[in-house]
């Protein structure tokens, strides 16, 4: 079991990569159901079979690492002429993520909502940076997966975010706000971008953001008021937990990855069990 050795190193390296499985198969395939194969986002370790299909897997497998995916995927595959192969058998493969870096929460703002929202991000499986000018604003304990950062210049620390980072703009001043804004749109690799305020508030962001050259595309990724509408109410608590709801929400979403496929196998072909062999790793 070459393949548990190499899950075993990468676990203990803490290296993200991709498990792909050949979890079943039916006609004439490259590999037997139970073949794995390990891709990282600069090696790949064992094979499926090579060919097309194997191409195909190594670059679906890519990028899932370099979308953050966090959940299994199933994927069916014929083996014909659209894959330049010729078994003209059908294989499922299923891709699963390891040590799948947390997704990444940047809070700008220290005020009431930010500081009622941090306990209820102190529970999720994210790590966040939290970016304020005022020392002072912090409370002195900290969730331990919360890291605050004084920022003189907040504005300077978008360039240092982590990609495809959860955004979340809720500062003392409007000015700051926009700012922020501008520059977290100019990026464009975040997960999402959310910030507190009325509608009000909303409309007088997007009439300047056009004046500014901003499209319409970049304009309607900002979520303001950020938060489930269907979450109402007016204190910091009510509005944090209306702003971990929507988080919730598009994490696991992003997580699932293209959530048009079957995660069942088809009942016509042989298969074996769908056990999460990921964890076998953890269990030796």
């Amino acid at each position: 079991m070459n393949w548990l050795n190499t899950l075993n190193r990468l676990n203990n390296e803490g290296t993200a990569a991709i498990l792909i499985t050949v979890v079943a198969n039916r006609g004439s395939t490259p590999r037997d159901a139970g073949t794995k194969m390990i891709v990282t986002a600069d090696d790949t370790y064992e094979t499926i079979g090579g060919g097309h299909l194997e191409h195909k897997a190594i670059k679906q497998a890519r990028q899932r690492l370099a979308e953050h995916c966090s959940s299994a995927q199933l994927e069916s595959y014929a083996l014909g002429a659209s894959l330049g192969q010729c078994c003209g058998g059908t294989i499922q493969l299923l891709f699963e993520p390891i040590n799948p870096p947390a997704l990444h929460i940047a809070l700008f703002g220290a005020g009431h909502v930010a500081k009622a929202l941090i306990p209820l991000l102190g529970n999720l499986p994210c790590k966040v940076t939290w970016i304020d000018n005022r020392a002072e604003q912090f409370p002195a304990v900290l969730p331990s997966n919360v890291t605050h950062c004084v920022s003189e210049e907040p504005v300077d620390e978008v360039p240092d975010l982590a990609a495809f980072s959860y955004c979340l703009v809720m500062t003392h001043n409007h000015q700051l706000d926009q700012a922020l804004i501008e520059a977290l749109l100019k990026r464009d690799d975040y997960r999402y971008l959310g910030m507190i305020g009325s509608n009000t508030k909303r409309r007088k962001f997007e009439h300047r953001l056009r004046h500014k050259g901003f499209d319409e595309s970049s304009i309607a990724q900002l979520h303001c008021p950020a938060g489930l509408a269907s979450v109402c109410g007016k204190l910091p608590g009510e509005i944090a937990v209306s702003i971990a709801a929507e988080l919730i929400a598009h994490y696991q979403i992003a997580a699932t990855g293209n959530k048009t496929k079957s995660a069942t196998p088809d009942k016509n072909i042989t298969s074996i069990p769908l056990q999460h062999t990921a964890s076998l790793a953890h269990k030796r």
